[in-house]
């Protein structure tokens, strides 16, 4: 006898197309039937009748209200309505927070802002654990909210305000300056707050977005570095997760997290602000060559200053050691690789400066928790277009 197809209501108050995608793949390998009415919170169904929801409860509560009235299994993928009864899949706001931080961090900078605009969880989420990354690494960062302050309001003369302030804070700054945006839109206002200001991006002031949502970034003047938080891997989860509820299996008592995939670095933030000569030149080296087979005494040999000394600069301004460096930076190229290209993961190992599979798998297993054919099958290879 052949199986019901289930009929799954995506009632998202917010729309991302990368979230559809991931559910669109669960959907497509388990034969549901989707309703789609995305952003649309002023065209509620009532009278829908199925199985179950996959939600994103963000603003209006006429959505809220009738997926709570529905009483089907349902998922949500916002944390704005903690009272209501859903289990969720969230992202992991602190994890992309740390990604910037440690990007910072790493060229030397040590001066910081994070920027938010709105009363939102996942802004306040990003900003309290960039604050707490920094802060680990006994640095300050000041938060400006820009909902925060008298200037804020709702006339016609907002977007002009919110920039004055924006680029008086920023000459104001000591340069140069790391400032991480909540969104790819704050970004985009960072920038051009410092084109009034007349400041140069990355030289006085360097910029990351939060979400991997810019409209052709390549083609900006300067492209804005931005955080992938892995939104189709998180539509994926929460239509995995809703498939267990309305087989009735148990709730997780805690959300899910899902973490960011990567940090893709553009001009807008690739810039080292650091004094120290030596130090800025074995940065540079790895940098360039960390897919050759060097090691630590070909670092040191590019910086031109003995291995104790090196090894203290590093220690003293970045926190950790010229060989923890080095494999940080070819992590992150492997990550890169495994995410964006098809090479076999030996030819990847090569690539990023490993003697041999065995030794790149153990690196990178230590450094990700995740075997390479996992990450890549968890992360990327699901997702491509």
């Amino acid at each position: 006898m052949r199986r019901k197809q289930k009929r799954v209501l995506l009632a998202l108050g917010w729309y991302d197309y990368s979230v559809h995608r991931g559910i669109e793949k669960y959907a497509s390998e388990h034969r549901w039937h989707l309703s789609p009415i995305y952003a649309r919170e002023k065209l509620i169904p009532w009278g829908w009748q199925g199985d179950g929801i996959l939600a994103w409860l963000g603003e209006g509560d006429d959505l809220a209200d009738f997926v709570e009235q529905a009483r089907k299994p349902t998922v949500d993928f916002s944390w704005r309505r903690p009272h209501l009864p859903f289990p969720r899949v969230l992202v992991d706001n602190a994890h992309c927070s740390k990604l910037v931080a440690d990007h910072f961090l790493t060229r030397g900078f040590r001066h910081y802002f994070y920027y938010s605009d709105a009363e939102n969880w996942g802004l306040e989420e990003r900003g309290e654990g960039f604050v707490a990354a920094l802060k680990e690494a006994r640095c300050k960062c000041e938060w400006l909210r820009w909902h925060k302050v008298p200037q804020f309001g709702h006339d016609r003369e907002q977007w002009k305000r919110k920039r004055q302030w924006l680029a008086g804070h920023l000459r104001a700054s000591p340069w140069p300056v790391a400032i991480f945006a909540g969104t790819d839109i704050q970004a985009v206002e960072v920038m051009e707050a410092c084109e009034d200001a007349r400041l140069p991006v990355p030289e006085r002031v360097a910029v990351v977005g939060g979400d991997n949502l810019l409209l052709a970034p390549d083609s900006m003047s300067v492209p804005i570095s931005s955080v992938d938080p892995n939104h189709q891997l998180l539509g994926y989860t929460g239509a995995e997760l809703l498939d267990k509820l309305m087989k009735g299996e148990a709730p997780p008592k805690e959300p899910i997290r899902i973490p960011p995939a990567r940090l893709i670095v553009r001009r807008s933030s690739d810039l080292l602000a650091i004094n120290h000569k030596g130090l800025s030149t074995s940065l540079r080296y790895i940098m360039e060559h960390c897919q050759q087979p060097i090691n630590v005494e070909d670092v040191v040999a590019a910086a031109g200053m003995s291995r104790r000394g090196l090894h203290k600069a590093f220690l003293g301004i970045l926190g950790r050691t010229p060989g923890q460096e080095l494999q940080r930076v070819r992590m992150e190229r492997a990550k890169r690789l495994l995410l964006e290209t098809d090479h076999k993961v030996e030819n990847i190992a090569e690539m990023c400066g490993f003697a041999s599979l065995n030794s790149f798998s153990i690196a990178f297993k230590q450094a990700v928790q995740l075997s390479p054919k996992y990450f890549r099958q968890a992360f990327s290879a699901s997702f491509r277009p």
